[in-house]
């Protein structure tokens, strides 16, 4: 049976390739960004899902500037927490699937034990803050919900890590990058494809998601430096304490994805791979 699936924040990086991935599956996806549908206006949610008629919702849309939500908790929680709010009271008054994007900020970063779906969440900062409200919204409200939880994220749309270090290391010839933050690269393209995956099935539930393997940011770095042919970059491996940022990082972003394959879904390739992949795209 064929779903039509609507997609918030389309636009966006992870946006952009689950309405290729959609299309390329022969599933109808209705792409939707702040012009179409500001999820902060719960009348504008409504009226564009209804008239949609979709099966589903692919919630991606989201505050996701880490930094300045420290300076702009009341507009960060009123899209990530009430815009979520919003488009799930929708979902569960016409009785459709949705599935929240959500983050590796929902926990507190401590420890070296992988985050199991089911852990308990204490978030380090205002956007985690807001991000773990908007669970809160969705599993309250929804009956038929994915939670999908992402770290590292990559892909052609937007800006990400690997655009900004391959800047930097040509303009510069030398970086300083931390050490002392683990997690798994994540790129959209893969994703997508679990996702649409995903929504099509009835397994609903917490999910934890990113590509295969584990590194350092300083450790990424130095993969992306070697794979682009720039090896002669000097990259310098800091800890995140000599860091100014006005937002704390969670210093342990490794992700249990055992839950996936649990459910019969396909794990991610390595994130080596989706790096290659990934270059040759660029």
């Amino acid at each position: 049976m064929s779903i039509k699936v609507l997609v918030t924040g389309a636009r966006g990086q992870l946006g952009t390739d689950l309405m290729n991935e959609l299309e390329k599956q022969g599933v109808e996806g209705i792409g939707v960004d702040i012009d179409e549908m500001d999820i902060t206006d719960a009348g504008a949610c409504r009226r564009v899902i209804l008239a949609a008629k979709a099966d589903a919702v692919i919630h991606c849309a989201a505050y996701t500037a880490v930094d300045a939500a420290e300076d702009n908790e009341k507009l960060c929680r009123r899209i990530n927490a009430e815009g979520t709010r919003n488009v799930a009271m929708v979902c569960r008054d016409a009785g459709i699937k949705m599935m929240y994007i959500s983050t590796d900020y929902v926990f507190d970063g401590q420890g070296t034990r992988p985050w199991e779906p089911d852990d308990r969440r204490e978030p380090l900062n205002v956007y985690g803050h807001t991000k773990y409200e908007g669970e809160l919204a969705v599993e309250e409200l929804v009956e038929k919900f994915f939670i999908v939880r992402i770290a590292w994220v990559f892909g052609a749309a937007g800006n990400n890590f690997i655009k900004t270090m391959l800047r930097l290391g040509r303009e510069r010839g030398a970086v300083s990058v931390v050490n002392d933050q683990v997690g798994s690269p994540t790129y959209t393209y893969d994703l997508a494809r679990l996702l649409v995956d995903m929504i099509q099935t009835e397994e609903y539930g917490r999910y934890h998601a990113t590509n295969e393997g584990l590194c350092s940011w300083y450790e990424f770095a130095v993969e992306i430096f070697c794979q682009a042919g720039m090896s002669q970059v000097v990259v310098t491996p800091v800890d995140s304490s000599g860091f100014q940022a006005k937002a704390d990082r969670p210093k342990n972003s490794r992700m249990s994805k055992d839950k996936l394959t649990a459910h019969g879904f396909n794990p991610l390739p390595d994130w080596q791979d989706a790096l290659k992949r990934y270059l040759q795209k660029l």
